[in-house]
């Protein structure tokens, strides 16, 4: 899937819907229980970057969870074994079933349960395209002179239990001298002699070691040549590594991440280490990855204007995958979910309440674009479905968020924190997070988990009432009901009236189908609002309009643009005048080289409701592309104008207007 980053804050957000959890979702897992469980790592790789090679050796230490005859590990597609040694070294065979990306070695002696032994793989290929990636269409591991990412998802090592079984490592990897490797764990660097390997030019060489002794997630390495901006501001040890074209945004990243980690400390306590690698990876794969000390954004994230929602939720994992995993898949979302509404939390803290309810709002509108299956069922969905993804990470925040409501602000923050600290280095399960928030609530929750894991849905709430006046001075009488179409809801809802004098605020128990309440006031009420602080998920027209969208832009990137059509025509049955809507429906006909249609679009899009606000700025962009596009140059020149007359520099909008005032824009070329 390729995803267009620079043009738009919601294709942004989308991707965060599709990506968010991708590194604790990816793994392509069986319904089965784990038969191994691997323990430990010595993985030594040599990559030519000109060549895309890589050949490496993997020693793989495990202990059976049940008698073995066999043992299957996933390995990236890309790579091929050309040796397996048993513990005494000697040889065996291996299958490699290219369905699923795994390697069958049949242990001839077999193992019993609890019993460890190690096998030895020694491989090698090219990683230079998405074409044999674990995930298809999505490059997770490359090998480049630019630069090279071995992420963890990309398999590019034997793997067991993806993102569940907790594992120590040493890994050390040998590239160009001139070439800088970031990993996990303790670092030692080495001068190498040249490579003696065939076709390698005999290159000087380094050799980077990364030690990890406690049990985690590492097997993310980035090498490339970088540019180092060092801080030990508030005791920590920060590295960022951004490209030569990034690094004047450097200072401005490390200052971010500074007081988001030491935020997340104040939340959760001290996370594994008090070491962080901030860096930078090419814009082929993708927005961010994280690992124990290293938290990645692509480059396209990297921009002017600090992208620091993404960047928090980056650093979150170092608390919420790194050291408090997940037991099982059906537990995924104490990992995505808990680093997501720490995302939230953050922009909390750094713009307020509004930035809150933005961050909500974006939540919300993931949490309820696929829900379809309860998230405790959600495993059952395919784990790369963006249905998957998009319950483990919004919904998953948006239940921490309405836990926070129930629980109030000092229970709930005492429950994260003592349930990072409880299961610090651990795997965790929702049992295990919910015994603690009930300890600390006071009382048994199981209806409010139930209630929003183990079902669908999402009350839109109504209100109606009758005011009455008490007599002279004596103020007002409102008496009303709040209904939704749940029948088995129940949450505590807040009913704010607006009066002539203060505004009222009324705490409702809302149960069932239909709840009434009454509330008297001094000032006669003029508007009651339902919830106004968007504490509780809702379905709301808005939400009901941003999830089409949401789905019409999954549709676009997976080249299903006929479905993507339908669901934006859906966002504009709900509101005909969405400038989003009218501006995802024109991206299509662009695509479709529709450029009358497009183009109509575009202009409504203009002339919309203005939400969001880039929409004007673009829809210009686009217009003049379209103009260039058929030798209308006095008119596009025109378009680009008006979109740098809007000041908005959304995604960088205003340097593309103005590279197209220098030079006529042309549609590129199709690939042959």
């Amino acid at each position: 899937m390729q995803i267009h980053l620079r043009r738009a804050r919601c294709v942004l957000k989308s991707f965060f819907v599709l990506f968010l959890a991708f590194f604790l979702t990816t793994a392509a897992m069986a319904a089965e229980k784990p038969r191994l469980r691997v323990d430990d790592y010595q993985i030594q790789a040599e990559l030519t970057p000109h060549l895309h090679q890589i050949s490496a050796r993997a020693a793989v230490k495990f202990t059976a969870l049940q008698d073995l005859n066999v043992a299957v590990f996933e390995l990236h597609n890309g790579l091929r074994v050309t040796k397996v040694l048993d513990a005494s070294n000697k040889p065996l065979s291996a299958e490699r079933v290219t369905q699923d990306s795994t390697i069958r070695v049949p242990l001839p002696t077999g193992l019993s349960k609890d019993a460890s032994t190690t096998l030895t793989f020694e491989y090698e290929g090219q990683l230079e395209t998405a074409d044999d990636s674990p995930v298809p269409g999505l490059k997770l591991a490359y090998i480049g002179d630019d630069a090279s990412y071995l992420l963890y998802a990309g398999r590019w090592f034997p793997v067991s239990g993806y993102g569940l079984n907790r594992f120590t490592s040493s890994i050390s990897v040998n590239v160009p001298s001139h070439m800088l490797v970031v990993g996990s764990g303790k670092s030692t660097v080495s001068d190498s002699p040249a490579s003696k390997k065939p076709n390698s030019n005999a290159l000087p060489t380094k050799t980077f070691t990364f030690v990890s002794t406690k049990p985690s997630f590492p097997g993310t390495v980035v090498a490339g040549v970088f540019q180092e901006y060092k801080s030990d501001e508030a005791g920590m040890d920060l590295h960022v590594y951004f490209k030569p074209s990034h690094q004047a945004l450097a200072p401005t990243y490390t200052t971010t991440a500074v007081q988001e980690f030491t935020y997340f400390i104040t939340l959760y306590g001290l996370p594994p280490s008090q070491k962080l690698n901030v860096v930078e990876l090419p814009g082929d794969t993708v927005p961010y990855a994280w690992a124990p000390e290293i938290a990645a954004l692509a480059g396209p994230s990297i921009t002017e204007k600090t992208n620091y929602r993404l960047l928090a939720n980056d650093i979150a994992h170092q608390w919420w995958g790194v050291s408090v995993s997940p037991a099982t898949k059906e537990d995924w979302w104490l990992s995505d979910g808990f680093s997501r509404y720490s995302e939230a939390m953050y922009v909390e803290n750094a713009a307020g309440a509004a930035g809150l309810e933005e961050a909500v709002k974006d939540m919300s509108v993931g949490a309820l674009a696929y829900d379809s299956v309860p998230l405790s069922s959600a495993s059952k969905l395919d784990l790369f479905s963006t249905e998957f993804q998009s319950l483990a990470t919004d919904k998953g925040a948006m239940i921490l968020h309405m836990l926070r409501w129930v629980m109030g602000d000092e229970k709930y923050l005492k429950t994260v924190r003592e349930f990072s600290a409880q299961f610090a280095g651990k795997s965790a399960s929702l049992d295990d997070f919910r015994s603690i928030a009930e300890k600390n609530y006071g009382d048994q929750l199981t209806w409010f988990f139930s209630q929003w894991l183990d079902s669908t849905g999402a009350p839109e709430f109504k209100v109606k009432y009758t005011v009455y006046r008490l007599g002279s001075n004596k103020g007002f009488r409102v008496t009303g009901q709040i209904s939704q179409d749940l029948d088995l809801f129940r949450m505590p809802v807040d009913l704010k009236i607006d009066t002539d004098g203060k505004t009222e605020e009324k705490r409702i128990e809302v149960v069932g189908t239909n709840s009434p309440f009454t509330v008297e006031t001094f000032g006669r009420p003029r508007r009651i609002a339902v919830d106004p602080d968007h504490r509780v998920l809702t379905n709301s027209s808005d939400v009901k309009l941003r999830s089409s969208i949401l789905r019409g832009q999954a549709l676009q990137q997976q080249g299903d643009l006929s479905g993507a059509l339908a669901e934006f025509n859906k966002a504009l049955d709900l509101n005909k005048n969405s400038s989003l809507a009218h501006y995802r429906i024109a991206e299509v006909f662009f695509l479709q080289r529709n450029y009358q249609s497009a183009a109509n679009a575009y202009r409504e899009a203009i002339n919309g409701d203005g939400e969001p606000r880039w929409t004007e700025v673009w829809s210009h962009i686009q217009l003049g592309k379209i103009f260039d596009i058929t030798g209308q140059r006095e008119r596009a020149v025109n378009e680009y104008r008006q979109a740098v007359q809007t000041n908005d520099n959304t995604f960088g909008a205003l340097e593309e207007a103005r590279k197209y005032l220098q030079k006529a824009y042309e549609r590129p070329k199709e690939k042959q």
